[in-house]
């Protein structure tokens, strides 16, 4: 049977970084499907289903930040975006959008074919240590099952972006022990200790769990801050186990 090829859709404006990115990301085996703007990029991502978005920031009718937006109000696709901007806070706002990552132009293609690897690595199932066997972990109203990588508050399924996954279930892999801001970049994002990135990654990412898990999210009880080194999953207590 043939393997299924992922499919990448790359959005900018500018032709030689599209022409660029569609050769090198078709030599190493993706599909590369292109769009120049916002508005031809929506189009583009209803009609060819792709597995992963490239998005560029800056863009004529529709900026990136638009499309991001509207992406995430119908699909959780791993976005990585593209951005020139120099101020770290307008970075962030993709971020906050729902982005999953961003790489900072000028870029290396090297840089972004690893960024993402590293994205669709991560929102594929995986195995995490300290996971029940069914797979299902119940906190209090918080229901997530890592086998079918879903979570339900009551019983109503929130929606989280393959990366918010990914944090959750390392968080919860090892509940009541902190990782550090530097660790989670390792484990969730790929980024190996040599690359200095702004660790706001983590904090735009624990902030969007919170909001969409916690009752009060400005006074989280189950993602919660340790102090001076990063973050932690309130501890587990297993049935039966003493608390």
């Amino acid at each position: 049977m043939e393997n299924h090829k992922e499919k990448i859709l790359v959005v900018d404006d500018e032709a030689s970084i599209r022409r660029i990115l569609e050769t090198r990301l078709s030599m190493i085996g993706y599909d590369v499907v292109t769009a120049a703007d916002g508005e031809e990029a929506l189009d583009t991502f209803r009609n060819a289903d792709p597995d992963l978005v490239v998005l560029d920031v800056m863009m004529p009718k529709l900026d990136g930040y638009g499309v991001c937006q509207e992406l995430r109000k119908e699909s959780d696709i791993p976005i990585i975006m593209l951005t020139a901007l120099g101020d770290v806070a307008d970075r962030i706002t993709g971020l906050e959008l729902g982005a999953d990552d961003y790489v900072v132009k000028p870029f290396s293609p090297k840089e972004l074919e690893a960024r993402i690897r590293s994205v669709l690595r991560r929102v594929e199932k995986n195995e995490a240590n300290g996971i029940p066997s069914s797979g299902v972990i119940q906190v209090s109203t918080i229901r997530i099952d890592t086998n079918k990588r879903q979570v339900y508050k009551g019983d109503e399924r929130i929606r989280l972006t393959g990366m918010e996954f990914s944090l959750l279930e390392l968080l919860v892999s090892r509940s009541g022990e902190p990782f550090s801001r530097s660790e989670i970049l390792q484990e969730v994002w790929g980024y190996t200790p040599e690359r200095h990135v702004d660790t706001r990654v983590v904090d735009v990412h624990i902030s969007r769990l919170r909001a969409k898990l916690e009752e009060d999210p400005s006074n989280p009880e189950l993602i919660l801050t340790a102090r001076g080194t990063g973050y932690l999953f309130q501890r587990i207590i297993e049935p039966g186990e003493v608390g």
